[in-house]
């Protein structure tokens, strides 16, 4: 289980950008997206680094 906290993902919009951001890097991954406590929470066969990147250039540049 891979977890990020987002502090700026704040609504449900935010939540289906970094849903989509994360999936363009692994289409397979099962993803749950928590805005009121600003976490994501997905099962991945891919690193947590390889997210970053793209979760960064979807505007969510400081996660935790």
């Amino acid at each position: 289980m891979i977890r990020f906290h987002i502090p700026n993902m704040t609504c449900g919009g935010c939540a289906r950008s970094v849903t989509k951001a994360l999936l363009s890097i692994d289409p397979q991954a099962r993803i749950e997206t928590d805005p009121p406590a600003r976490e994501v929470r997905m099962d991945s066969a891919l690193d947590k680094s390889a997210f970053l990147a793209v979760l960064s250039d979807a505007g969510y540049p400081d996660m935790q």
